[in-house]
């Protein structure tokens, strides 16, 4: 079971979001982007955002990426960078405006799928209640930081940062 080992405030400066977005149409059967993430390390997708000057902040991370816009859930996979970064061909971005946000670090498996999902996210909005911080209802991401995220632990457990853009 996944469990929550820390909760912080974070400022992020205005950024741009490069990526690719995807909808509920792109789900795999599981109903999550699994197969989009696949496709991207396949493909060597990241090579071309990684040659730019990522976002300090991000610790050059990926991020997988949510909000509604119009109605309509996106779930962006891609890199945070400084505003005005030029995007590369094939890839589209958004501004994302200066804001706190409340970090949860998820330790748990990967492998089984434990920290992804409502249940995760549930946990952390709770925990940002409990510092009385309130969730902006924008972006929510998850930060693939390594080595946190790509060093599993001597018992297969690893720690995904859940950032929440808050009031």
């Amino acid at each position: 079971m996944f469990e929550i080992i820390k909760t912080y405030k974070q400022t992020m400066p205005s950024l741009r979001l490069i990526g690719i977005p995807y909808t509920d149409k792109d789900r795999d059967q599981f109903g999550s982007f699994s197969s989009q993430w696949e496709d991207w390390f396949r493909t060597n997708r990241f090579e071309a955002l990684e040659k730019l000057e990522s976002l300090p902040e991000n610790e050059n991370s990926y991020v997988g990426c949510m909000r509604m816009n119009d109605n309509i859930f996106e779930y962006w996979i891609g890199m945070f960078f400084k505003e005005d970064t030029p995007v590369p061909q094939d890839f589209q971005y958004v501004d994302i405006s200066k804001g706190d946000i409340g970090v949860n670090w998820i330790y748990g498996s990967e492998a089984n799928g434990e920290i992804y999902g409502d249940k995760p996210h549930n946990a952390c909005i709770k925990k940002l209640e409990e510092q009385n911080w309130i969730s902006a209802d924008t972006w929510c991401f998850e930060r693939y930081n390594c080595p946190r995220f790509t060093k599993p632990d001597e018992h297969g457990k690893v720690i995904l940062d859940y950032c929440i853009y808050l009031k």
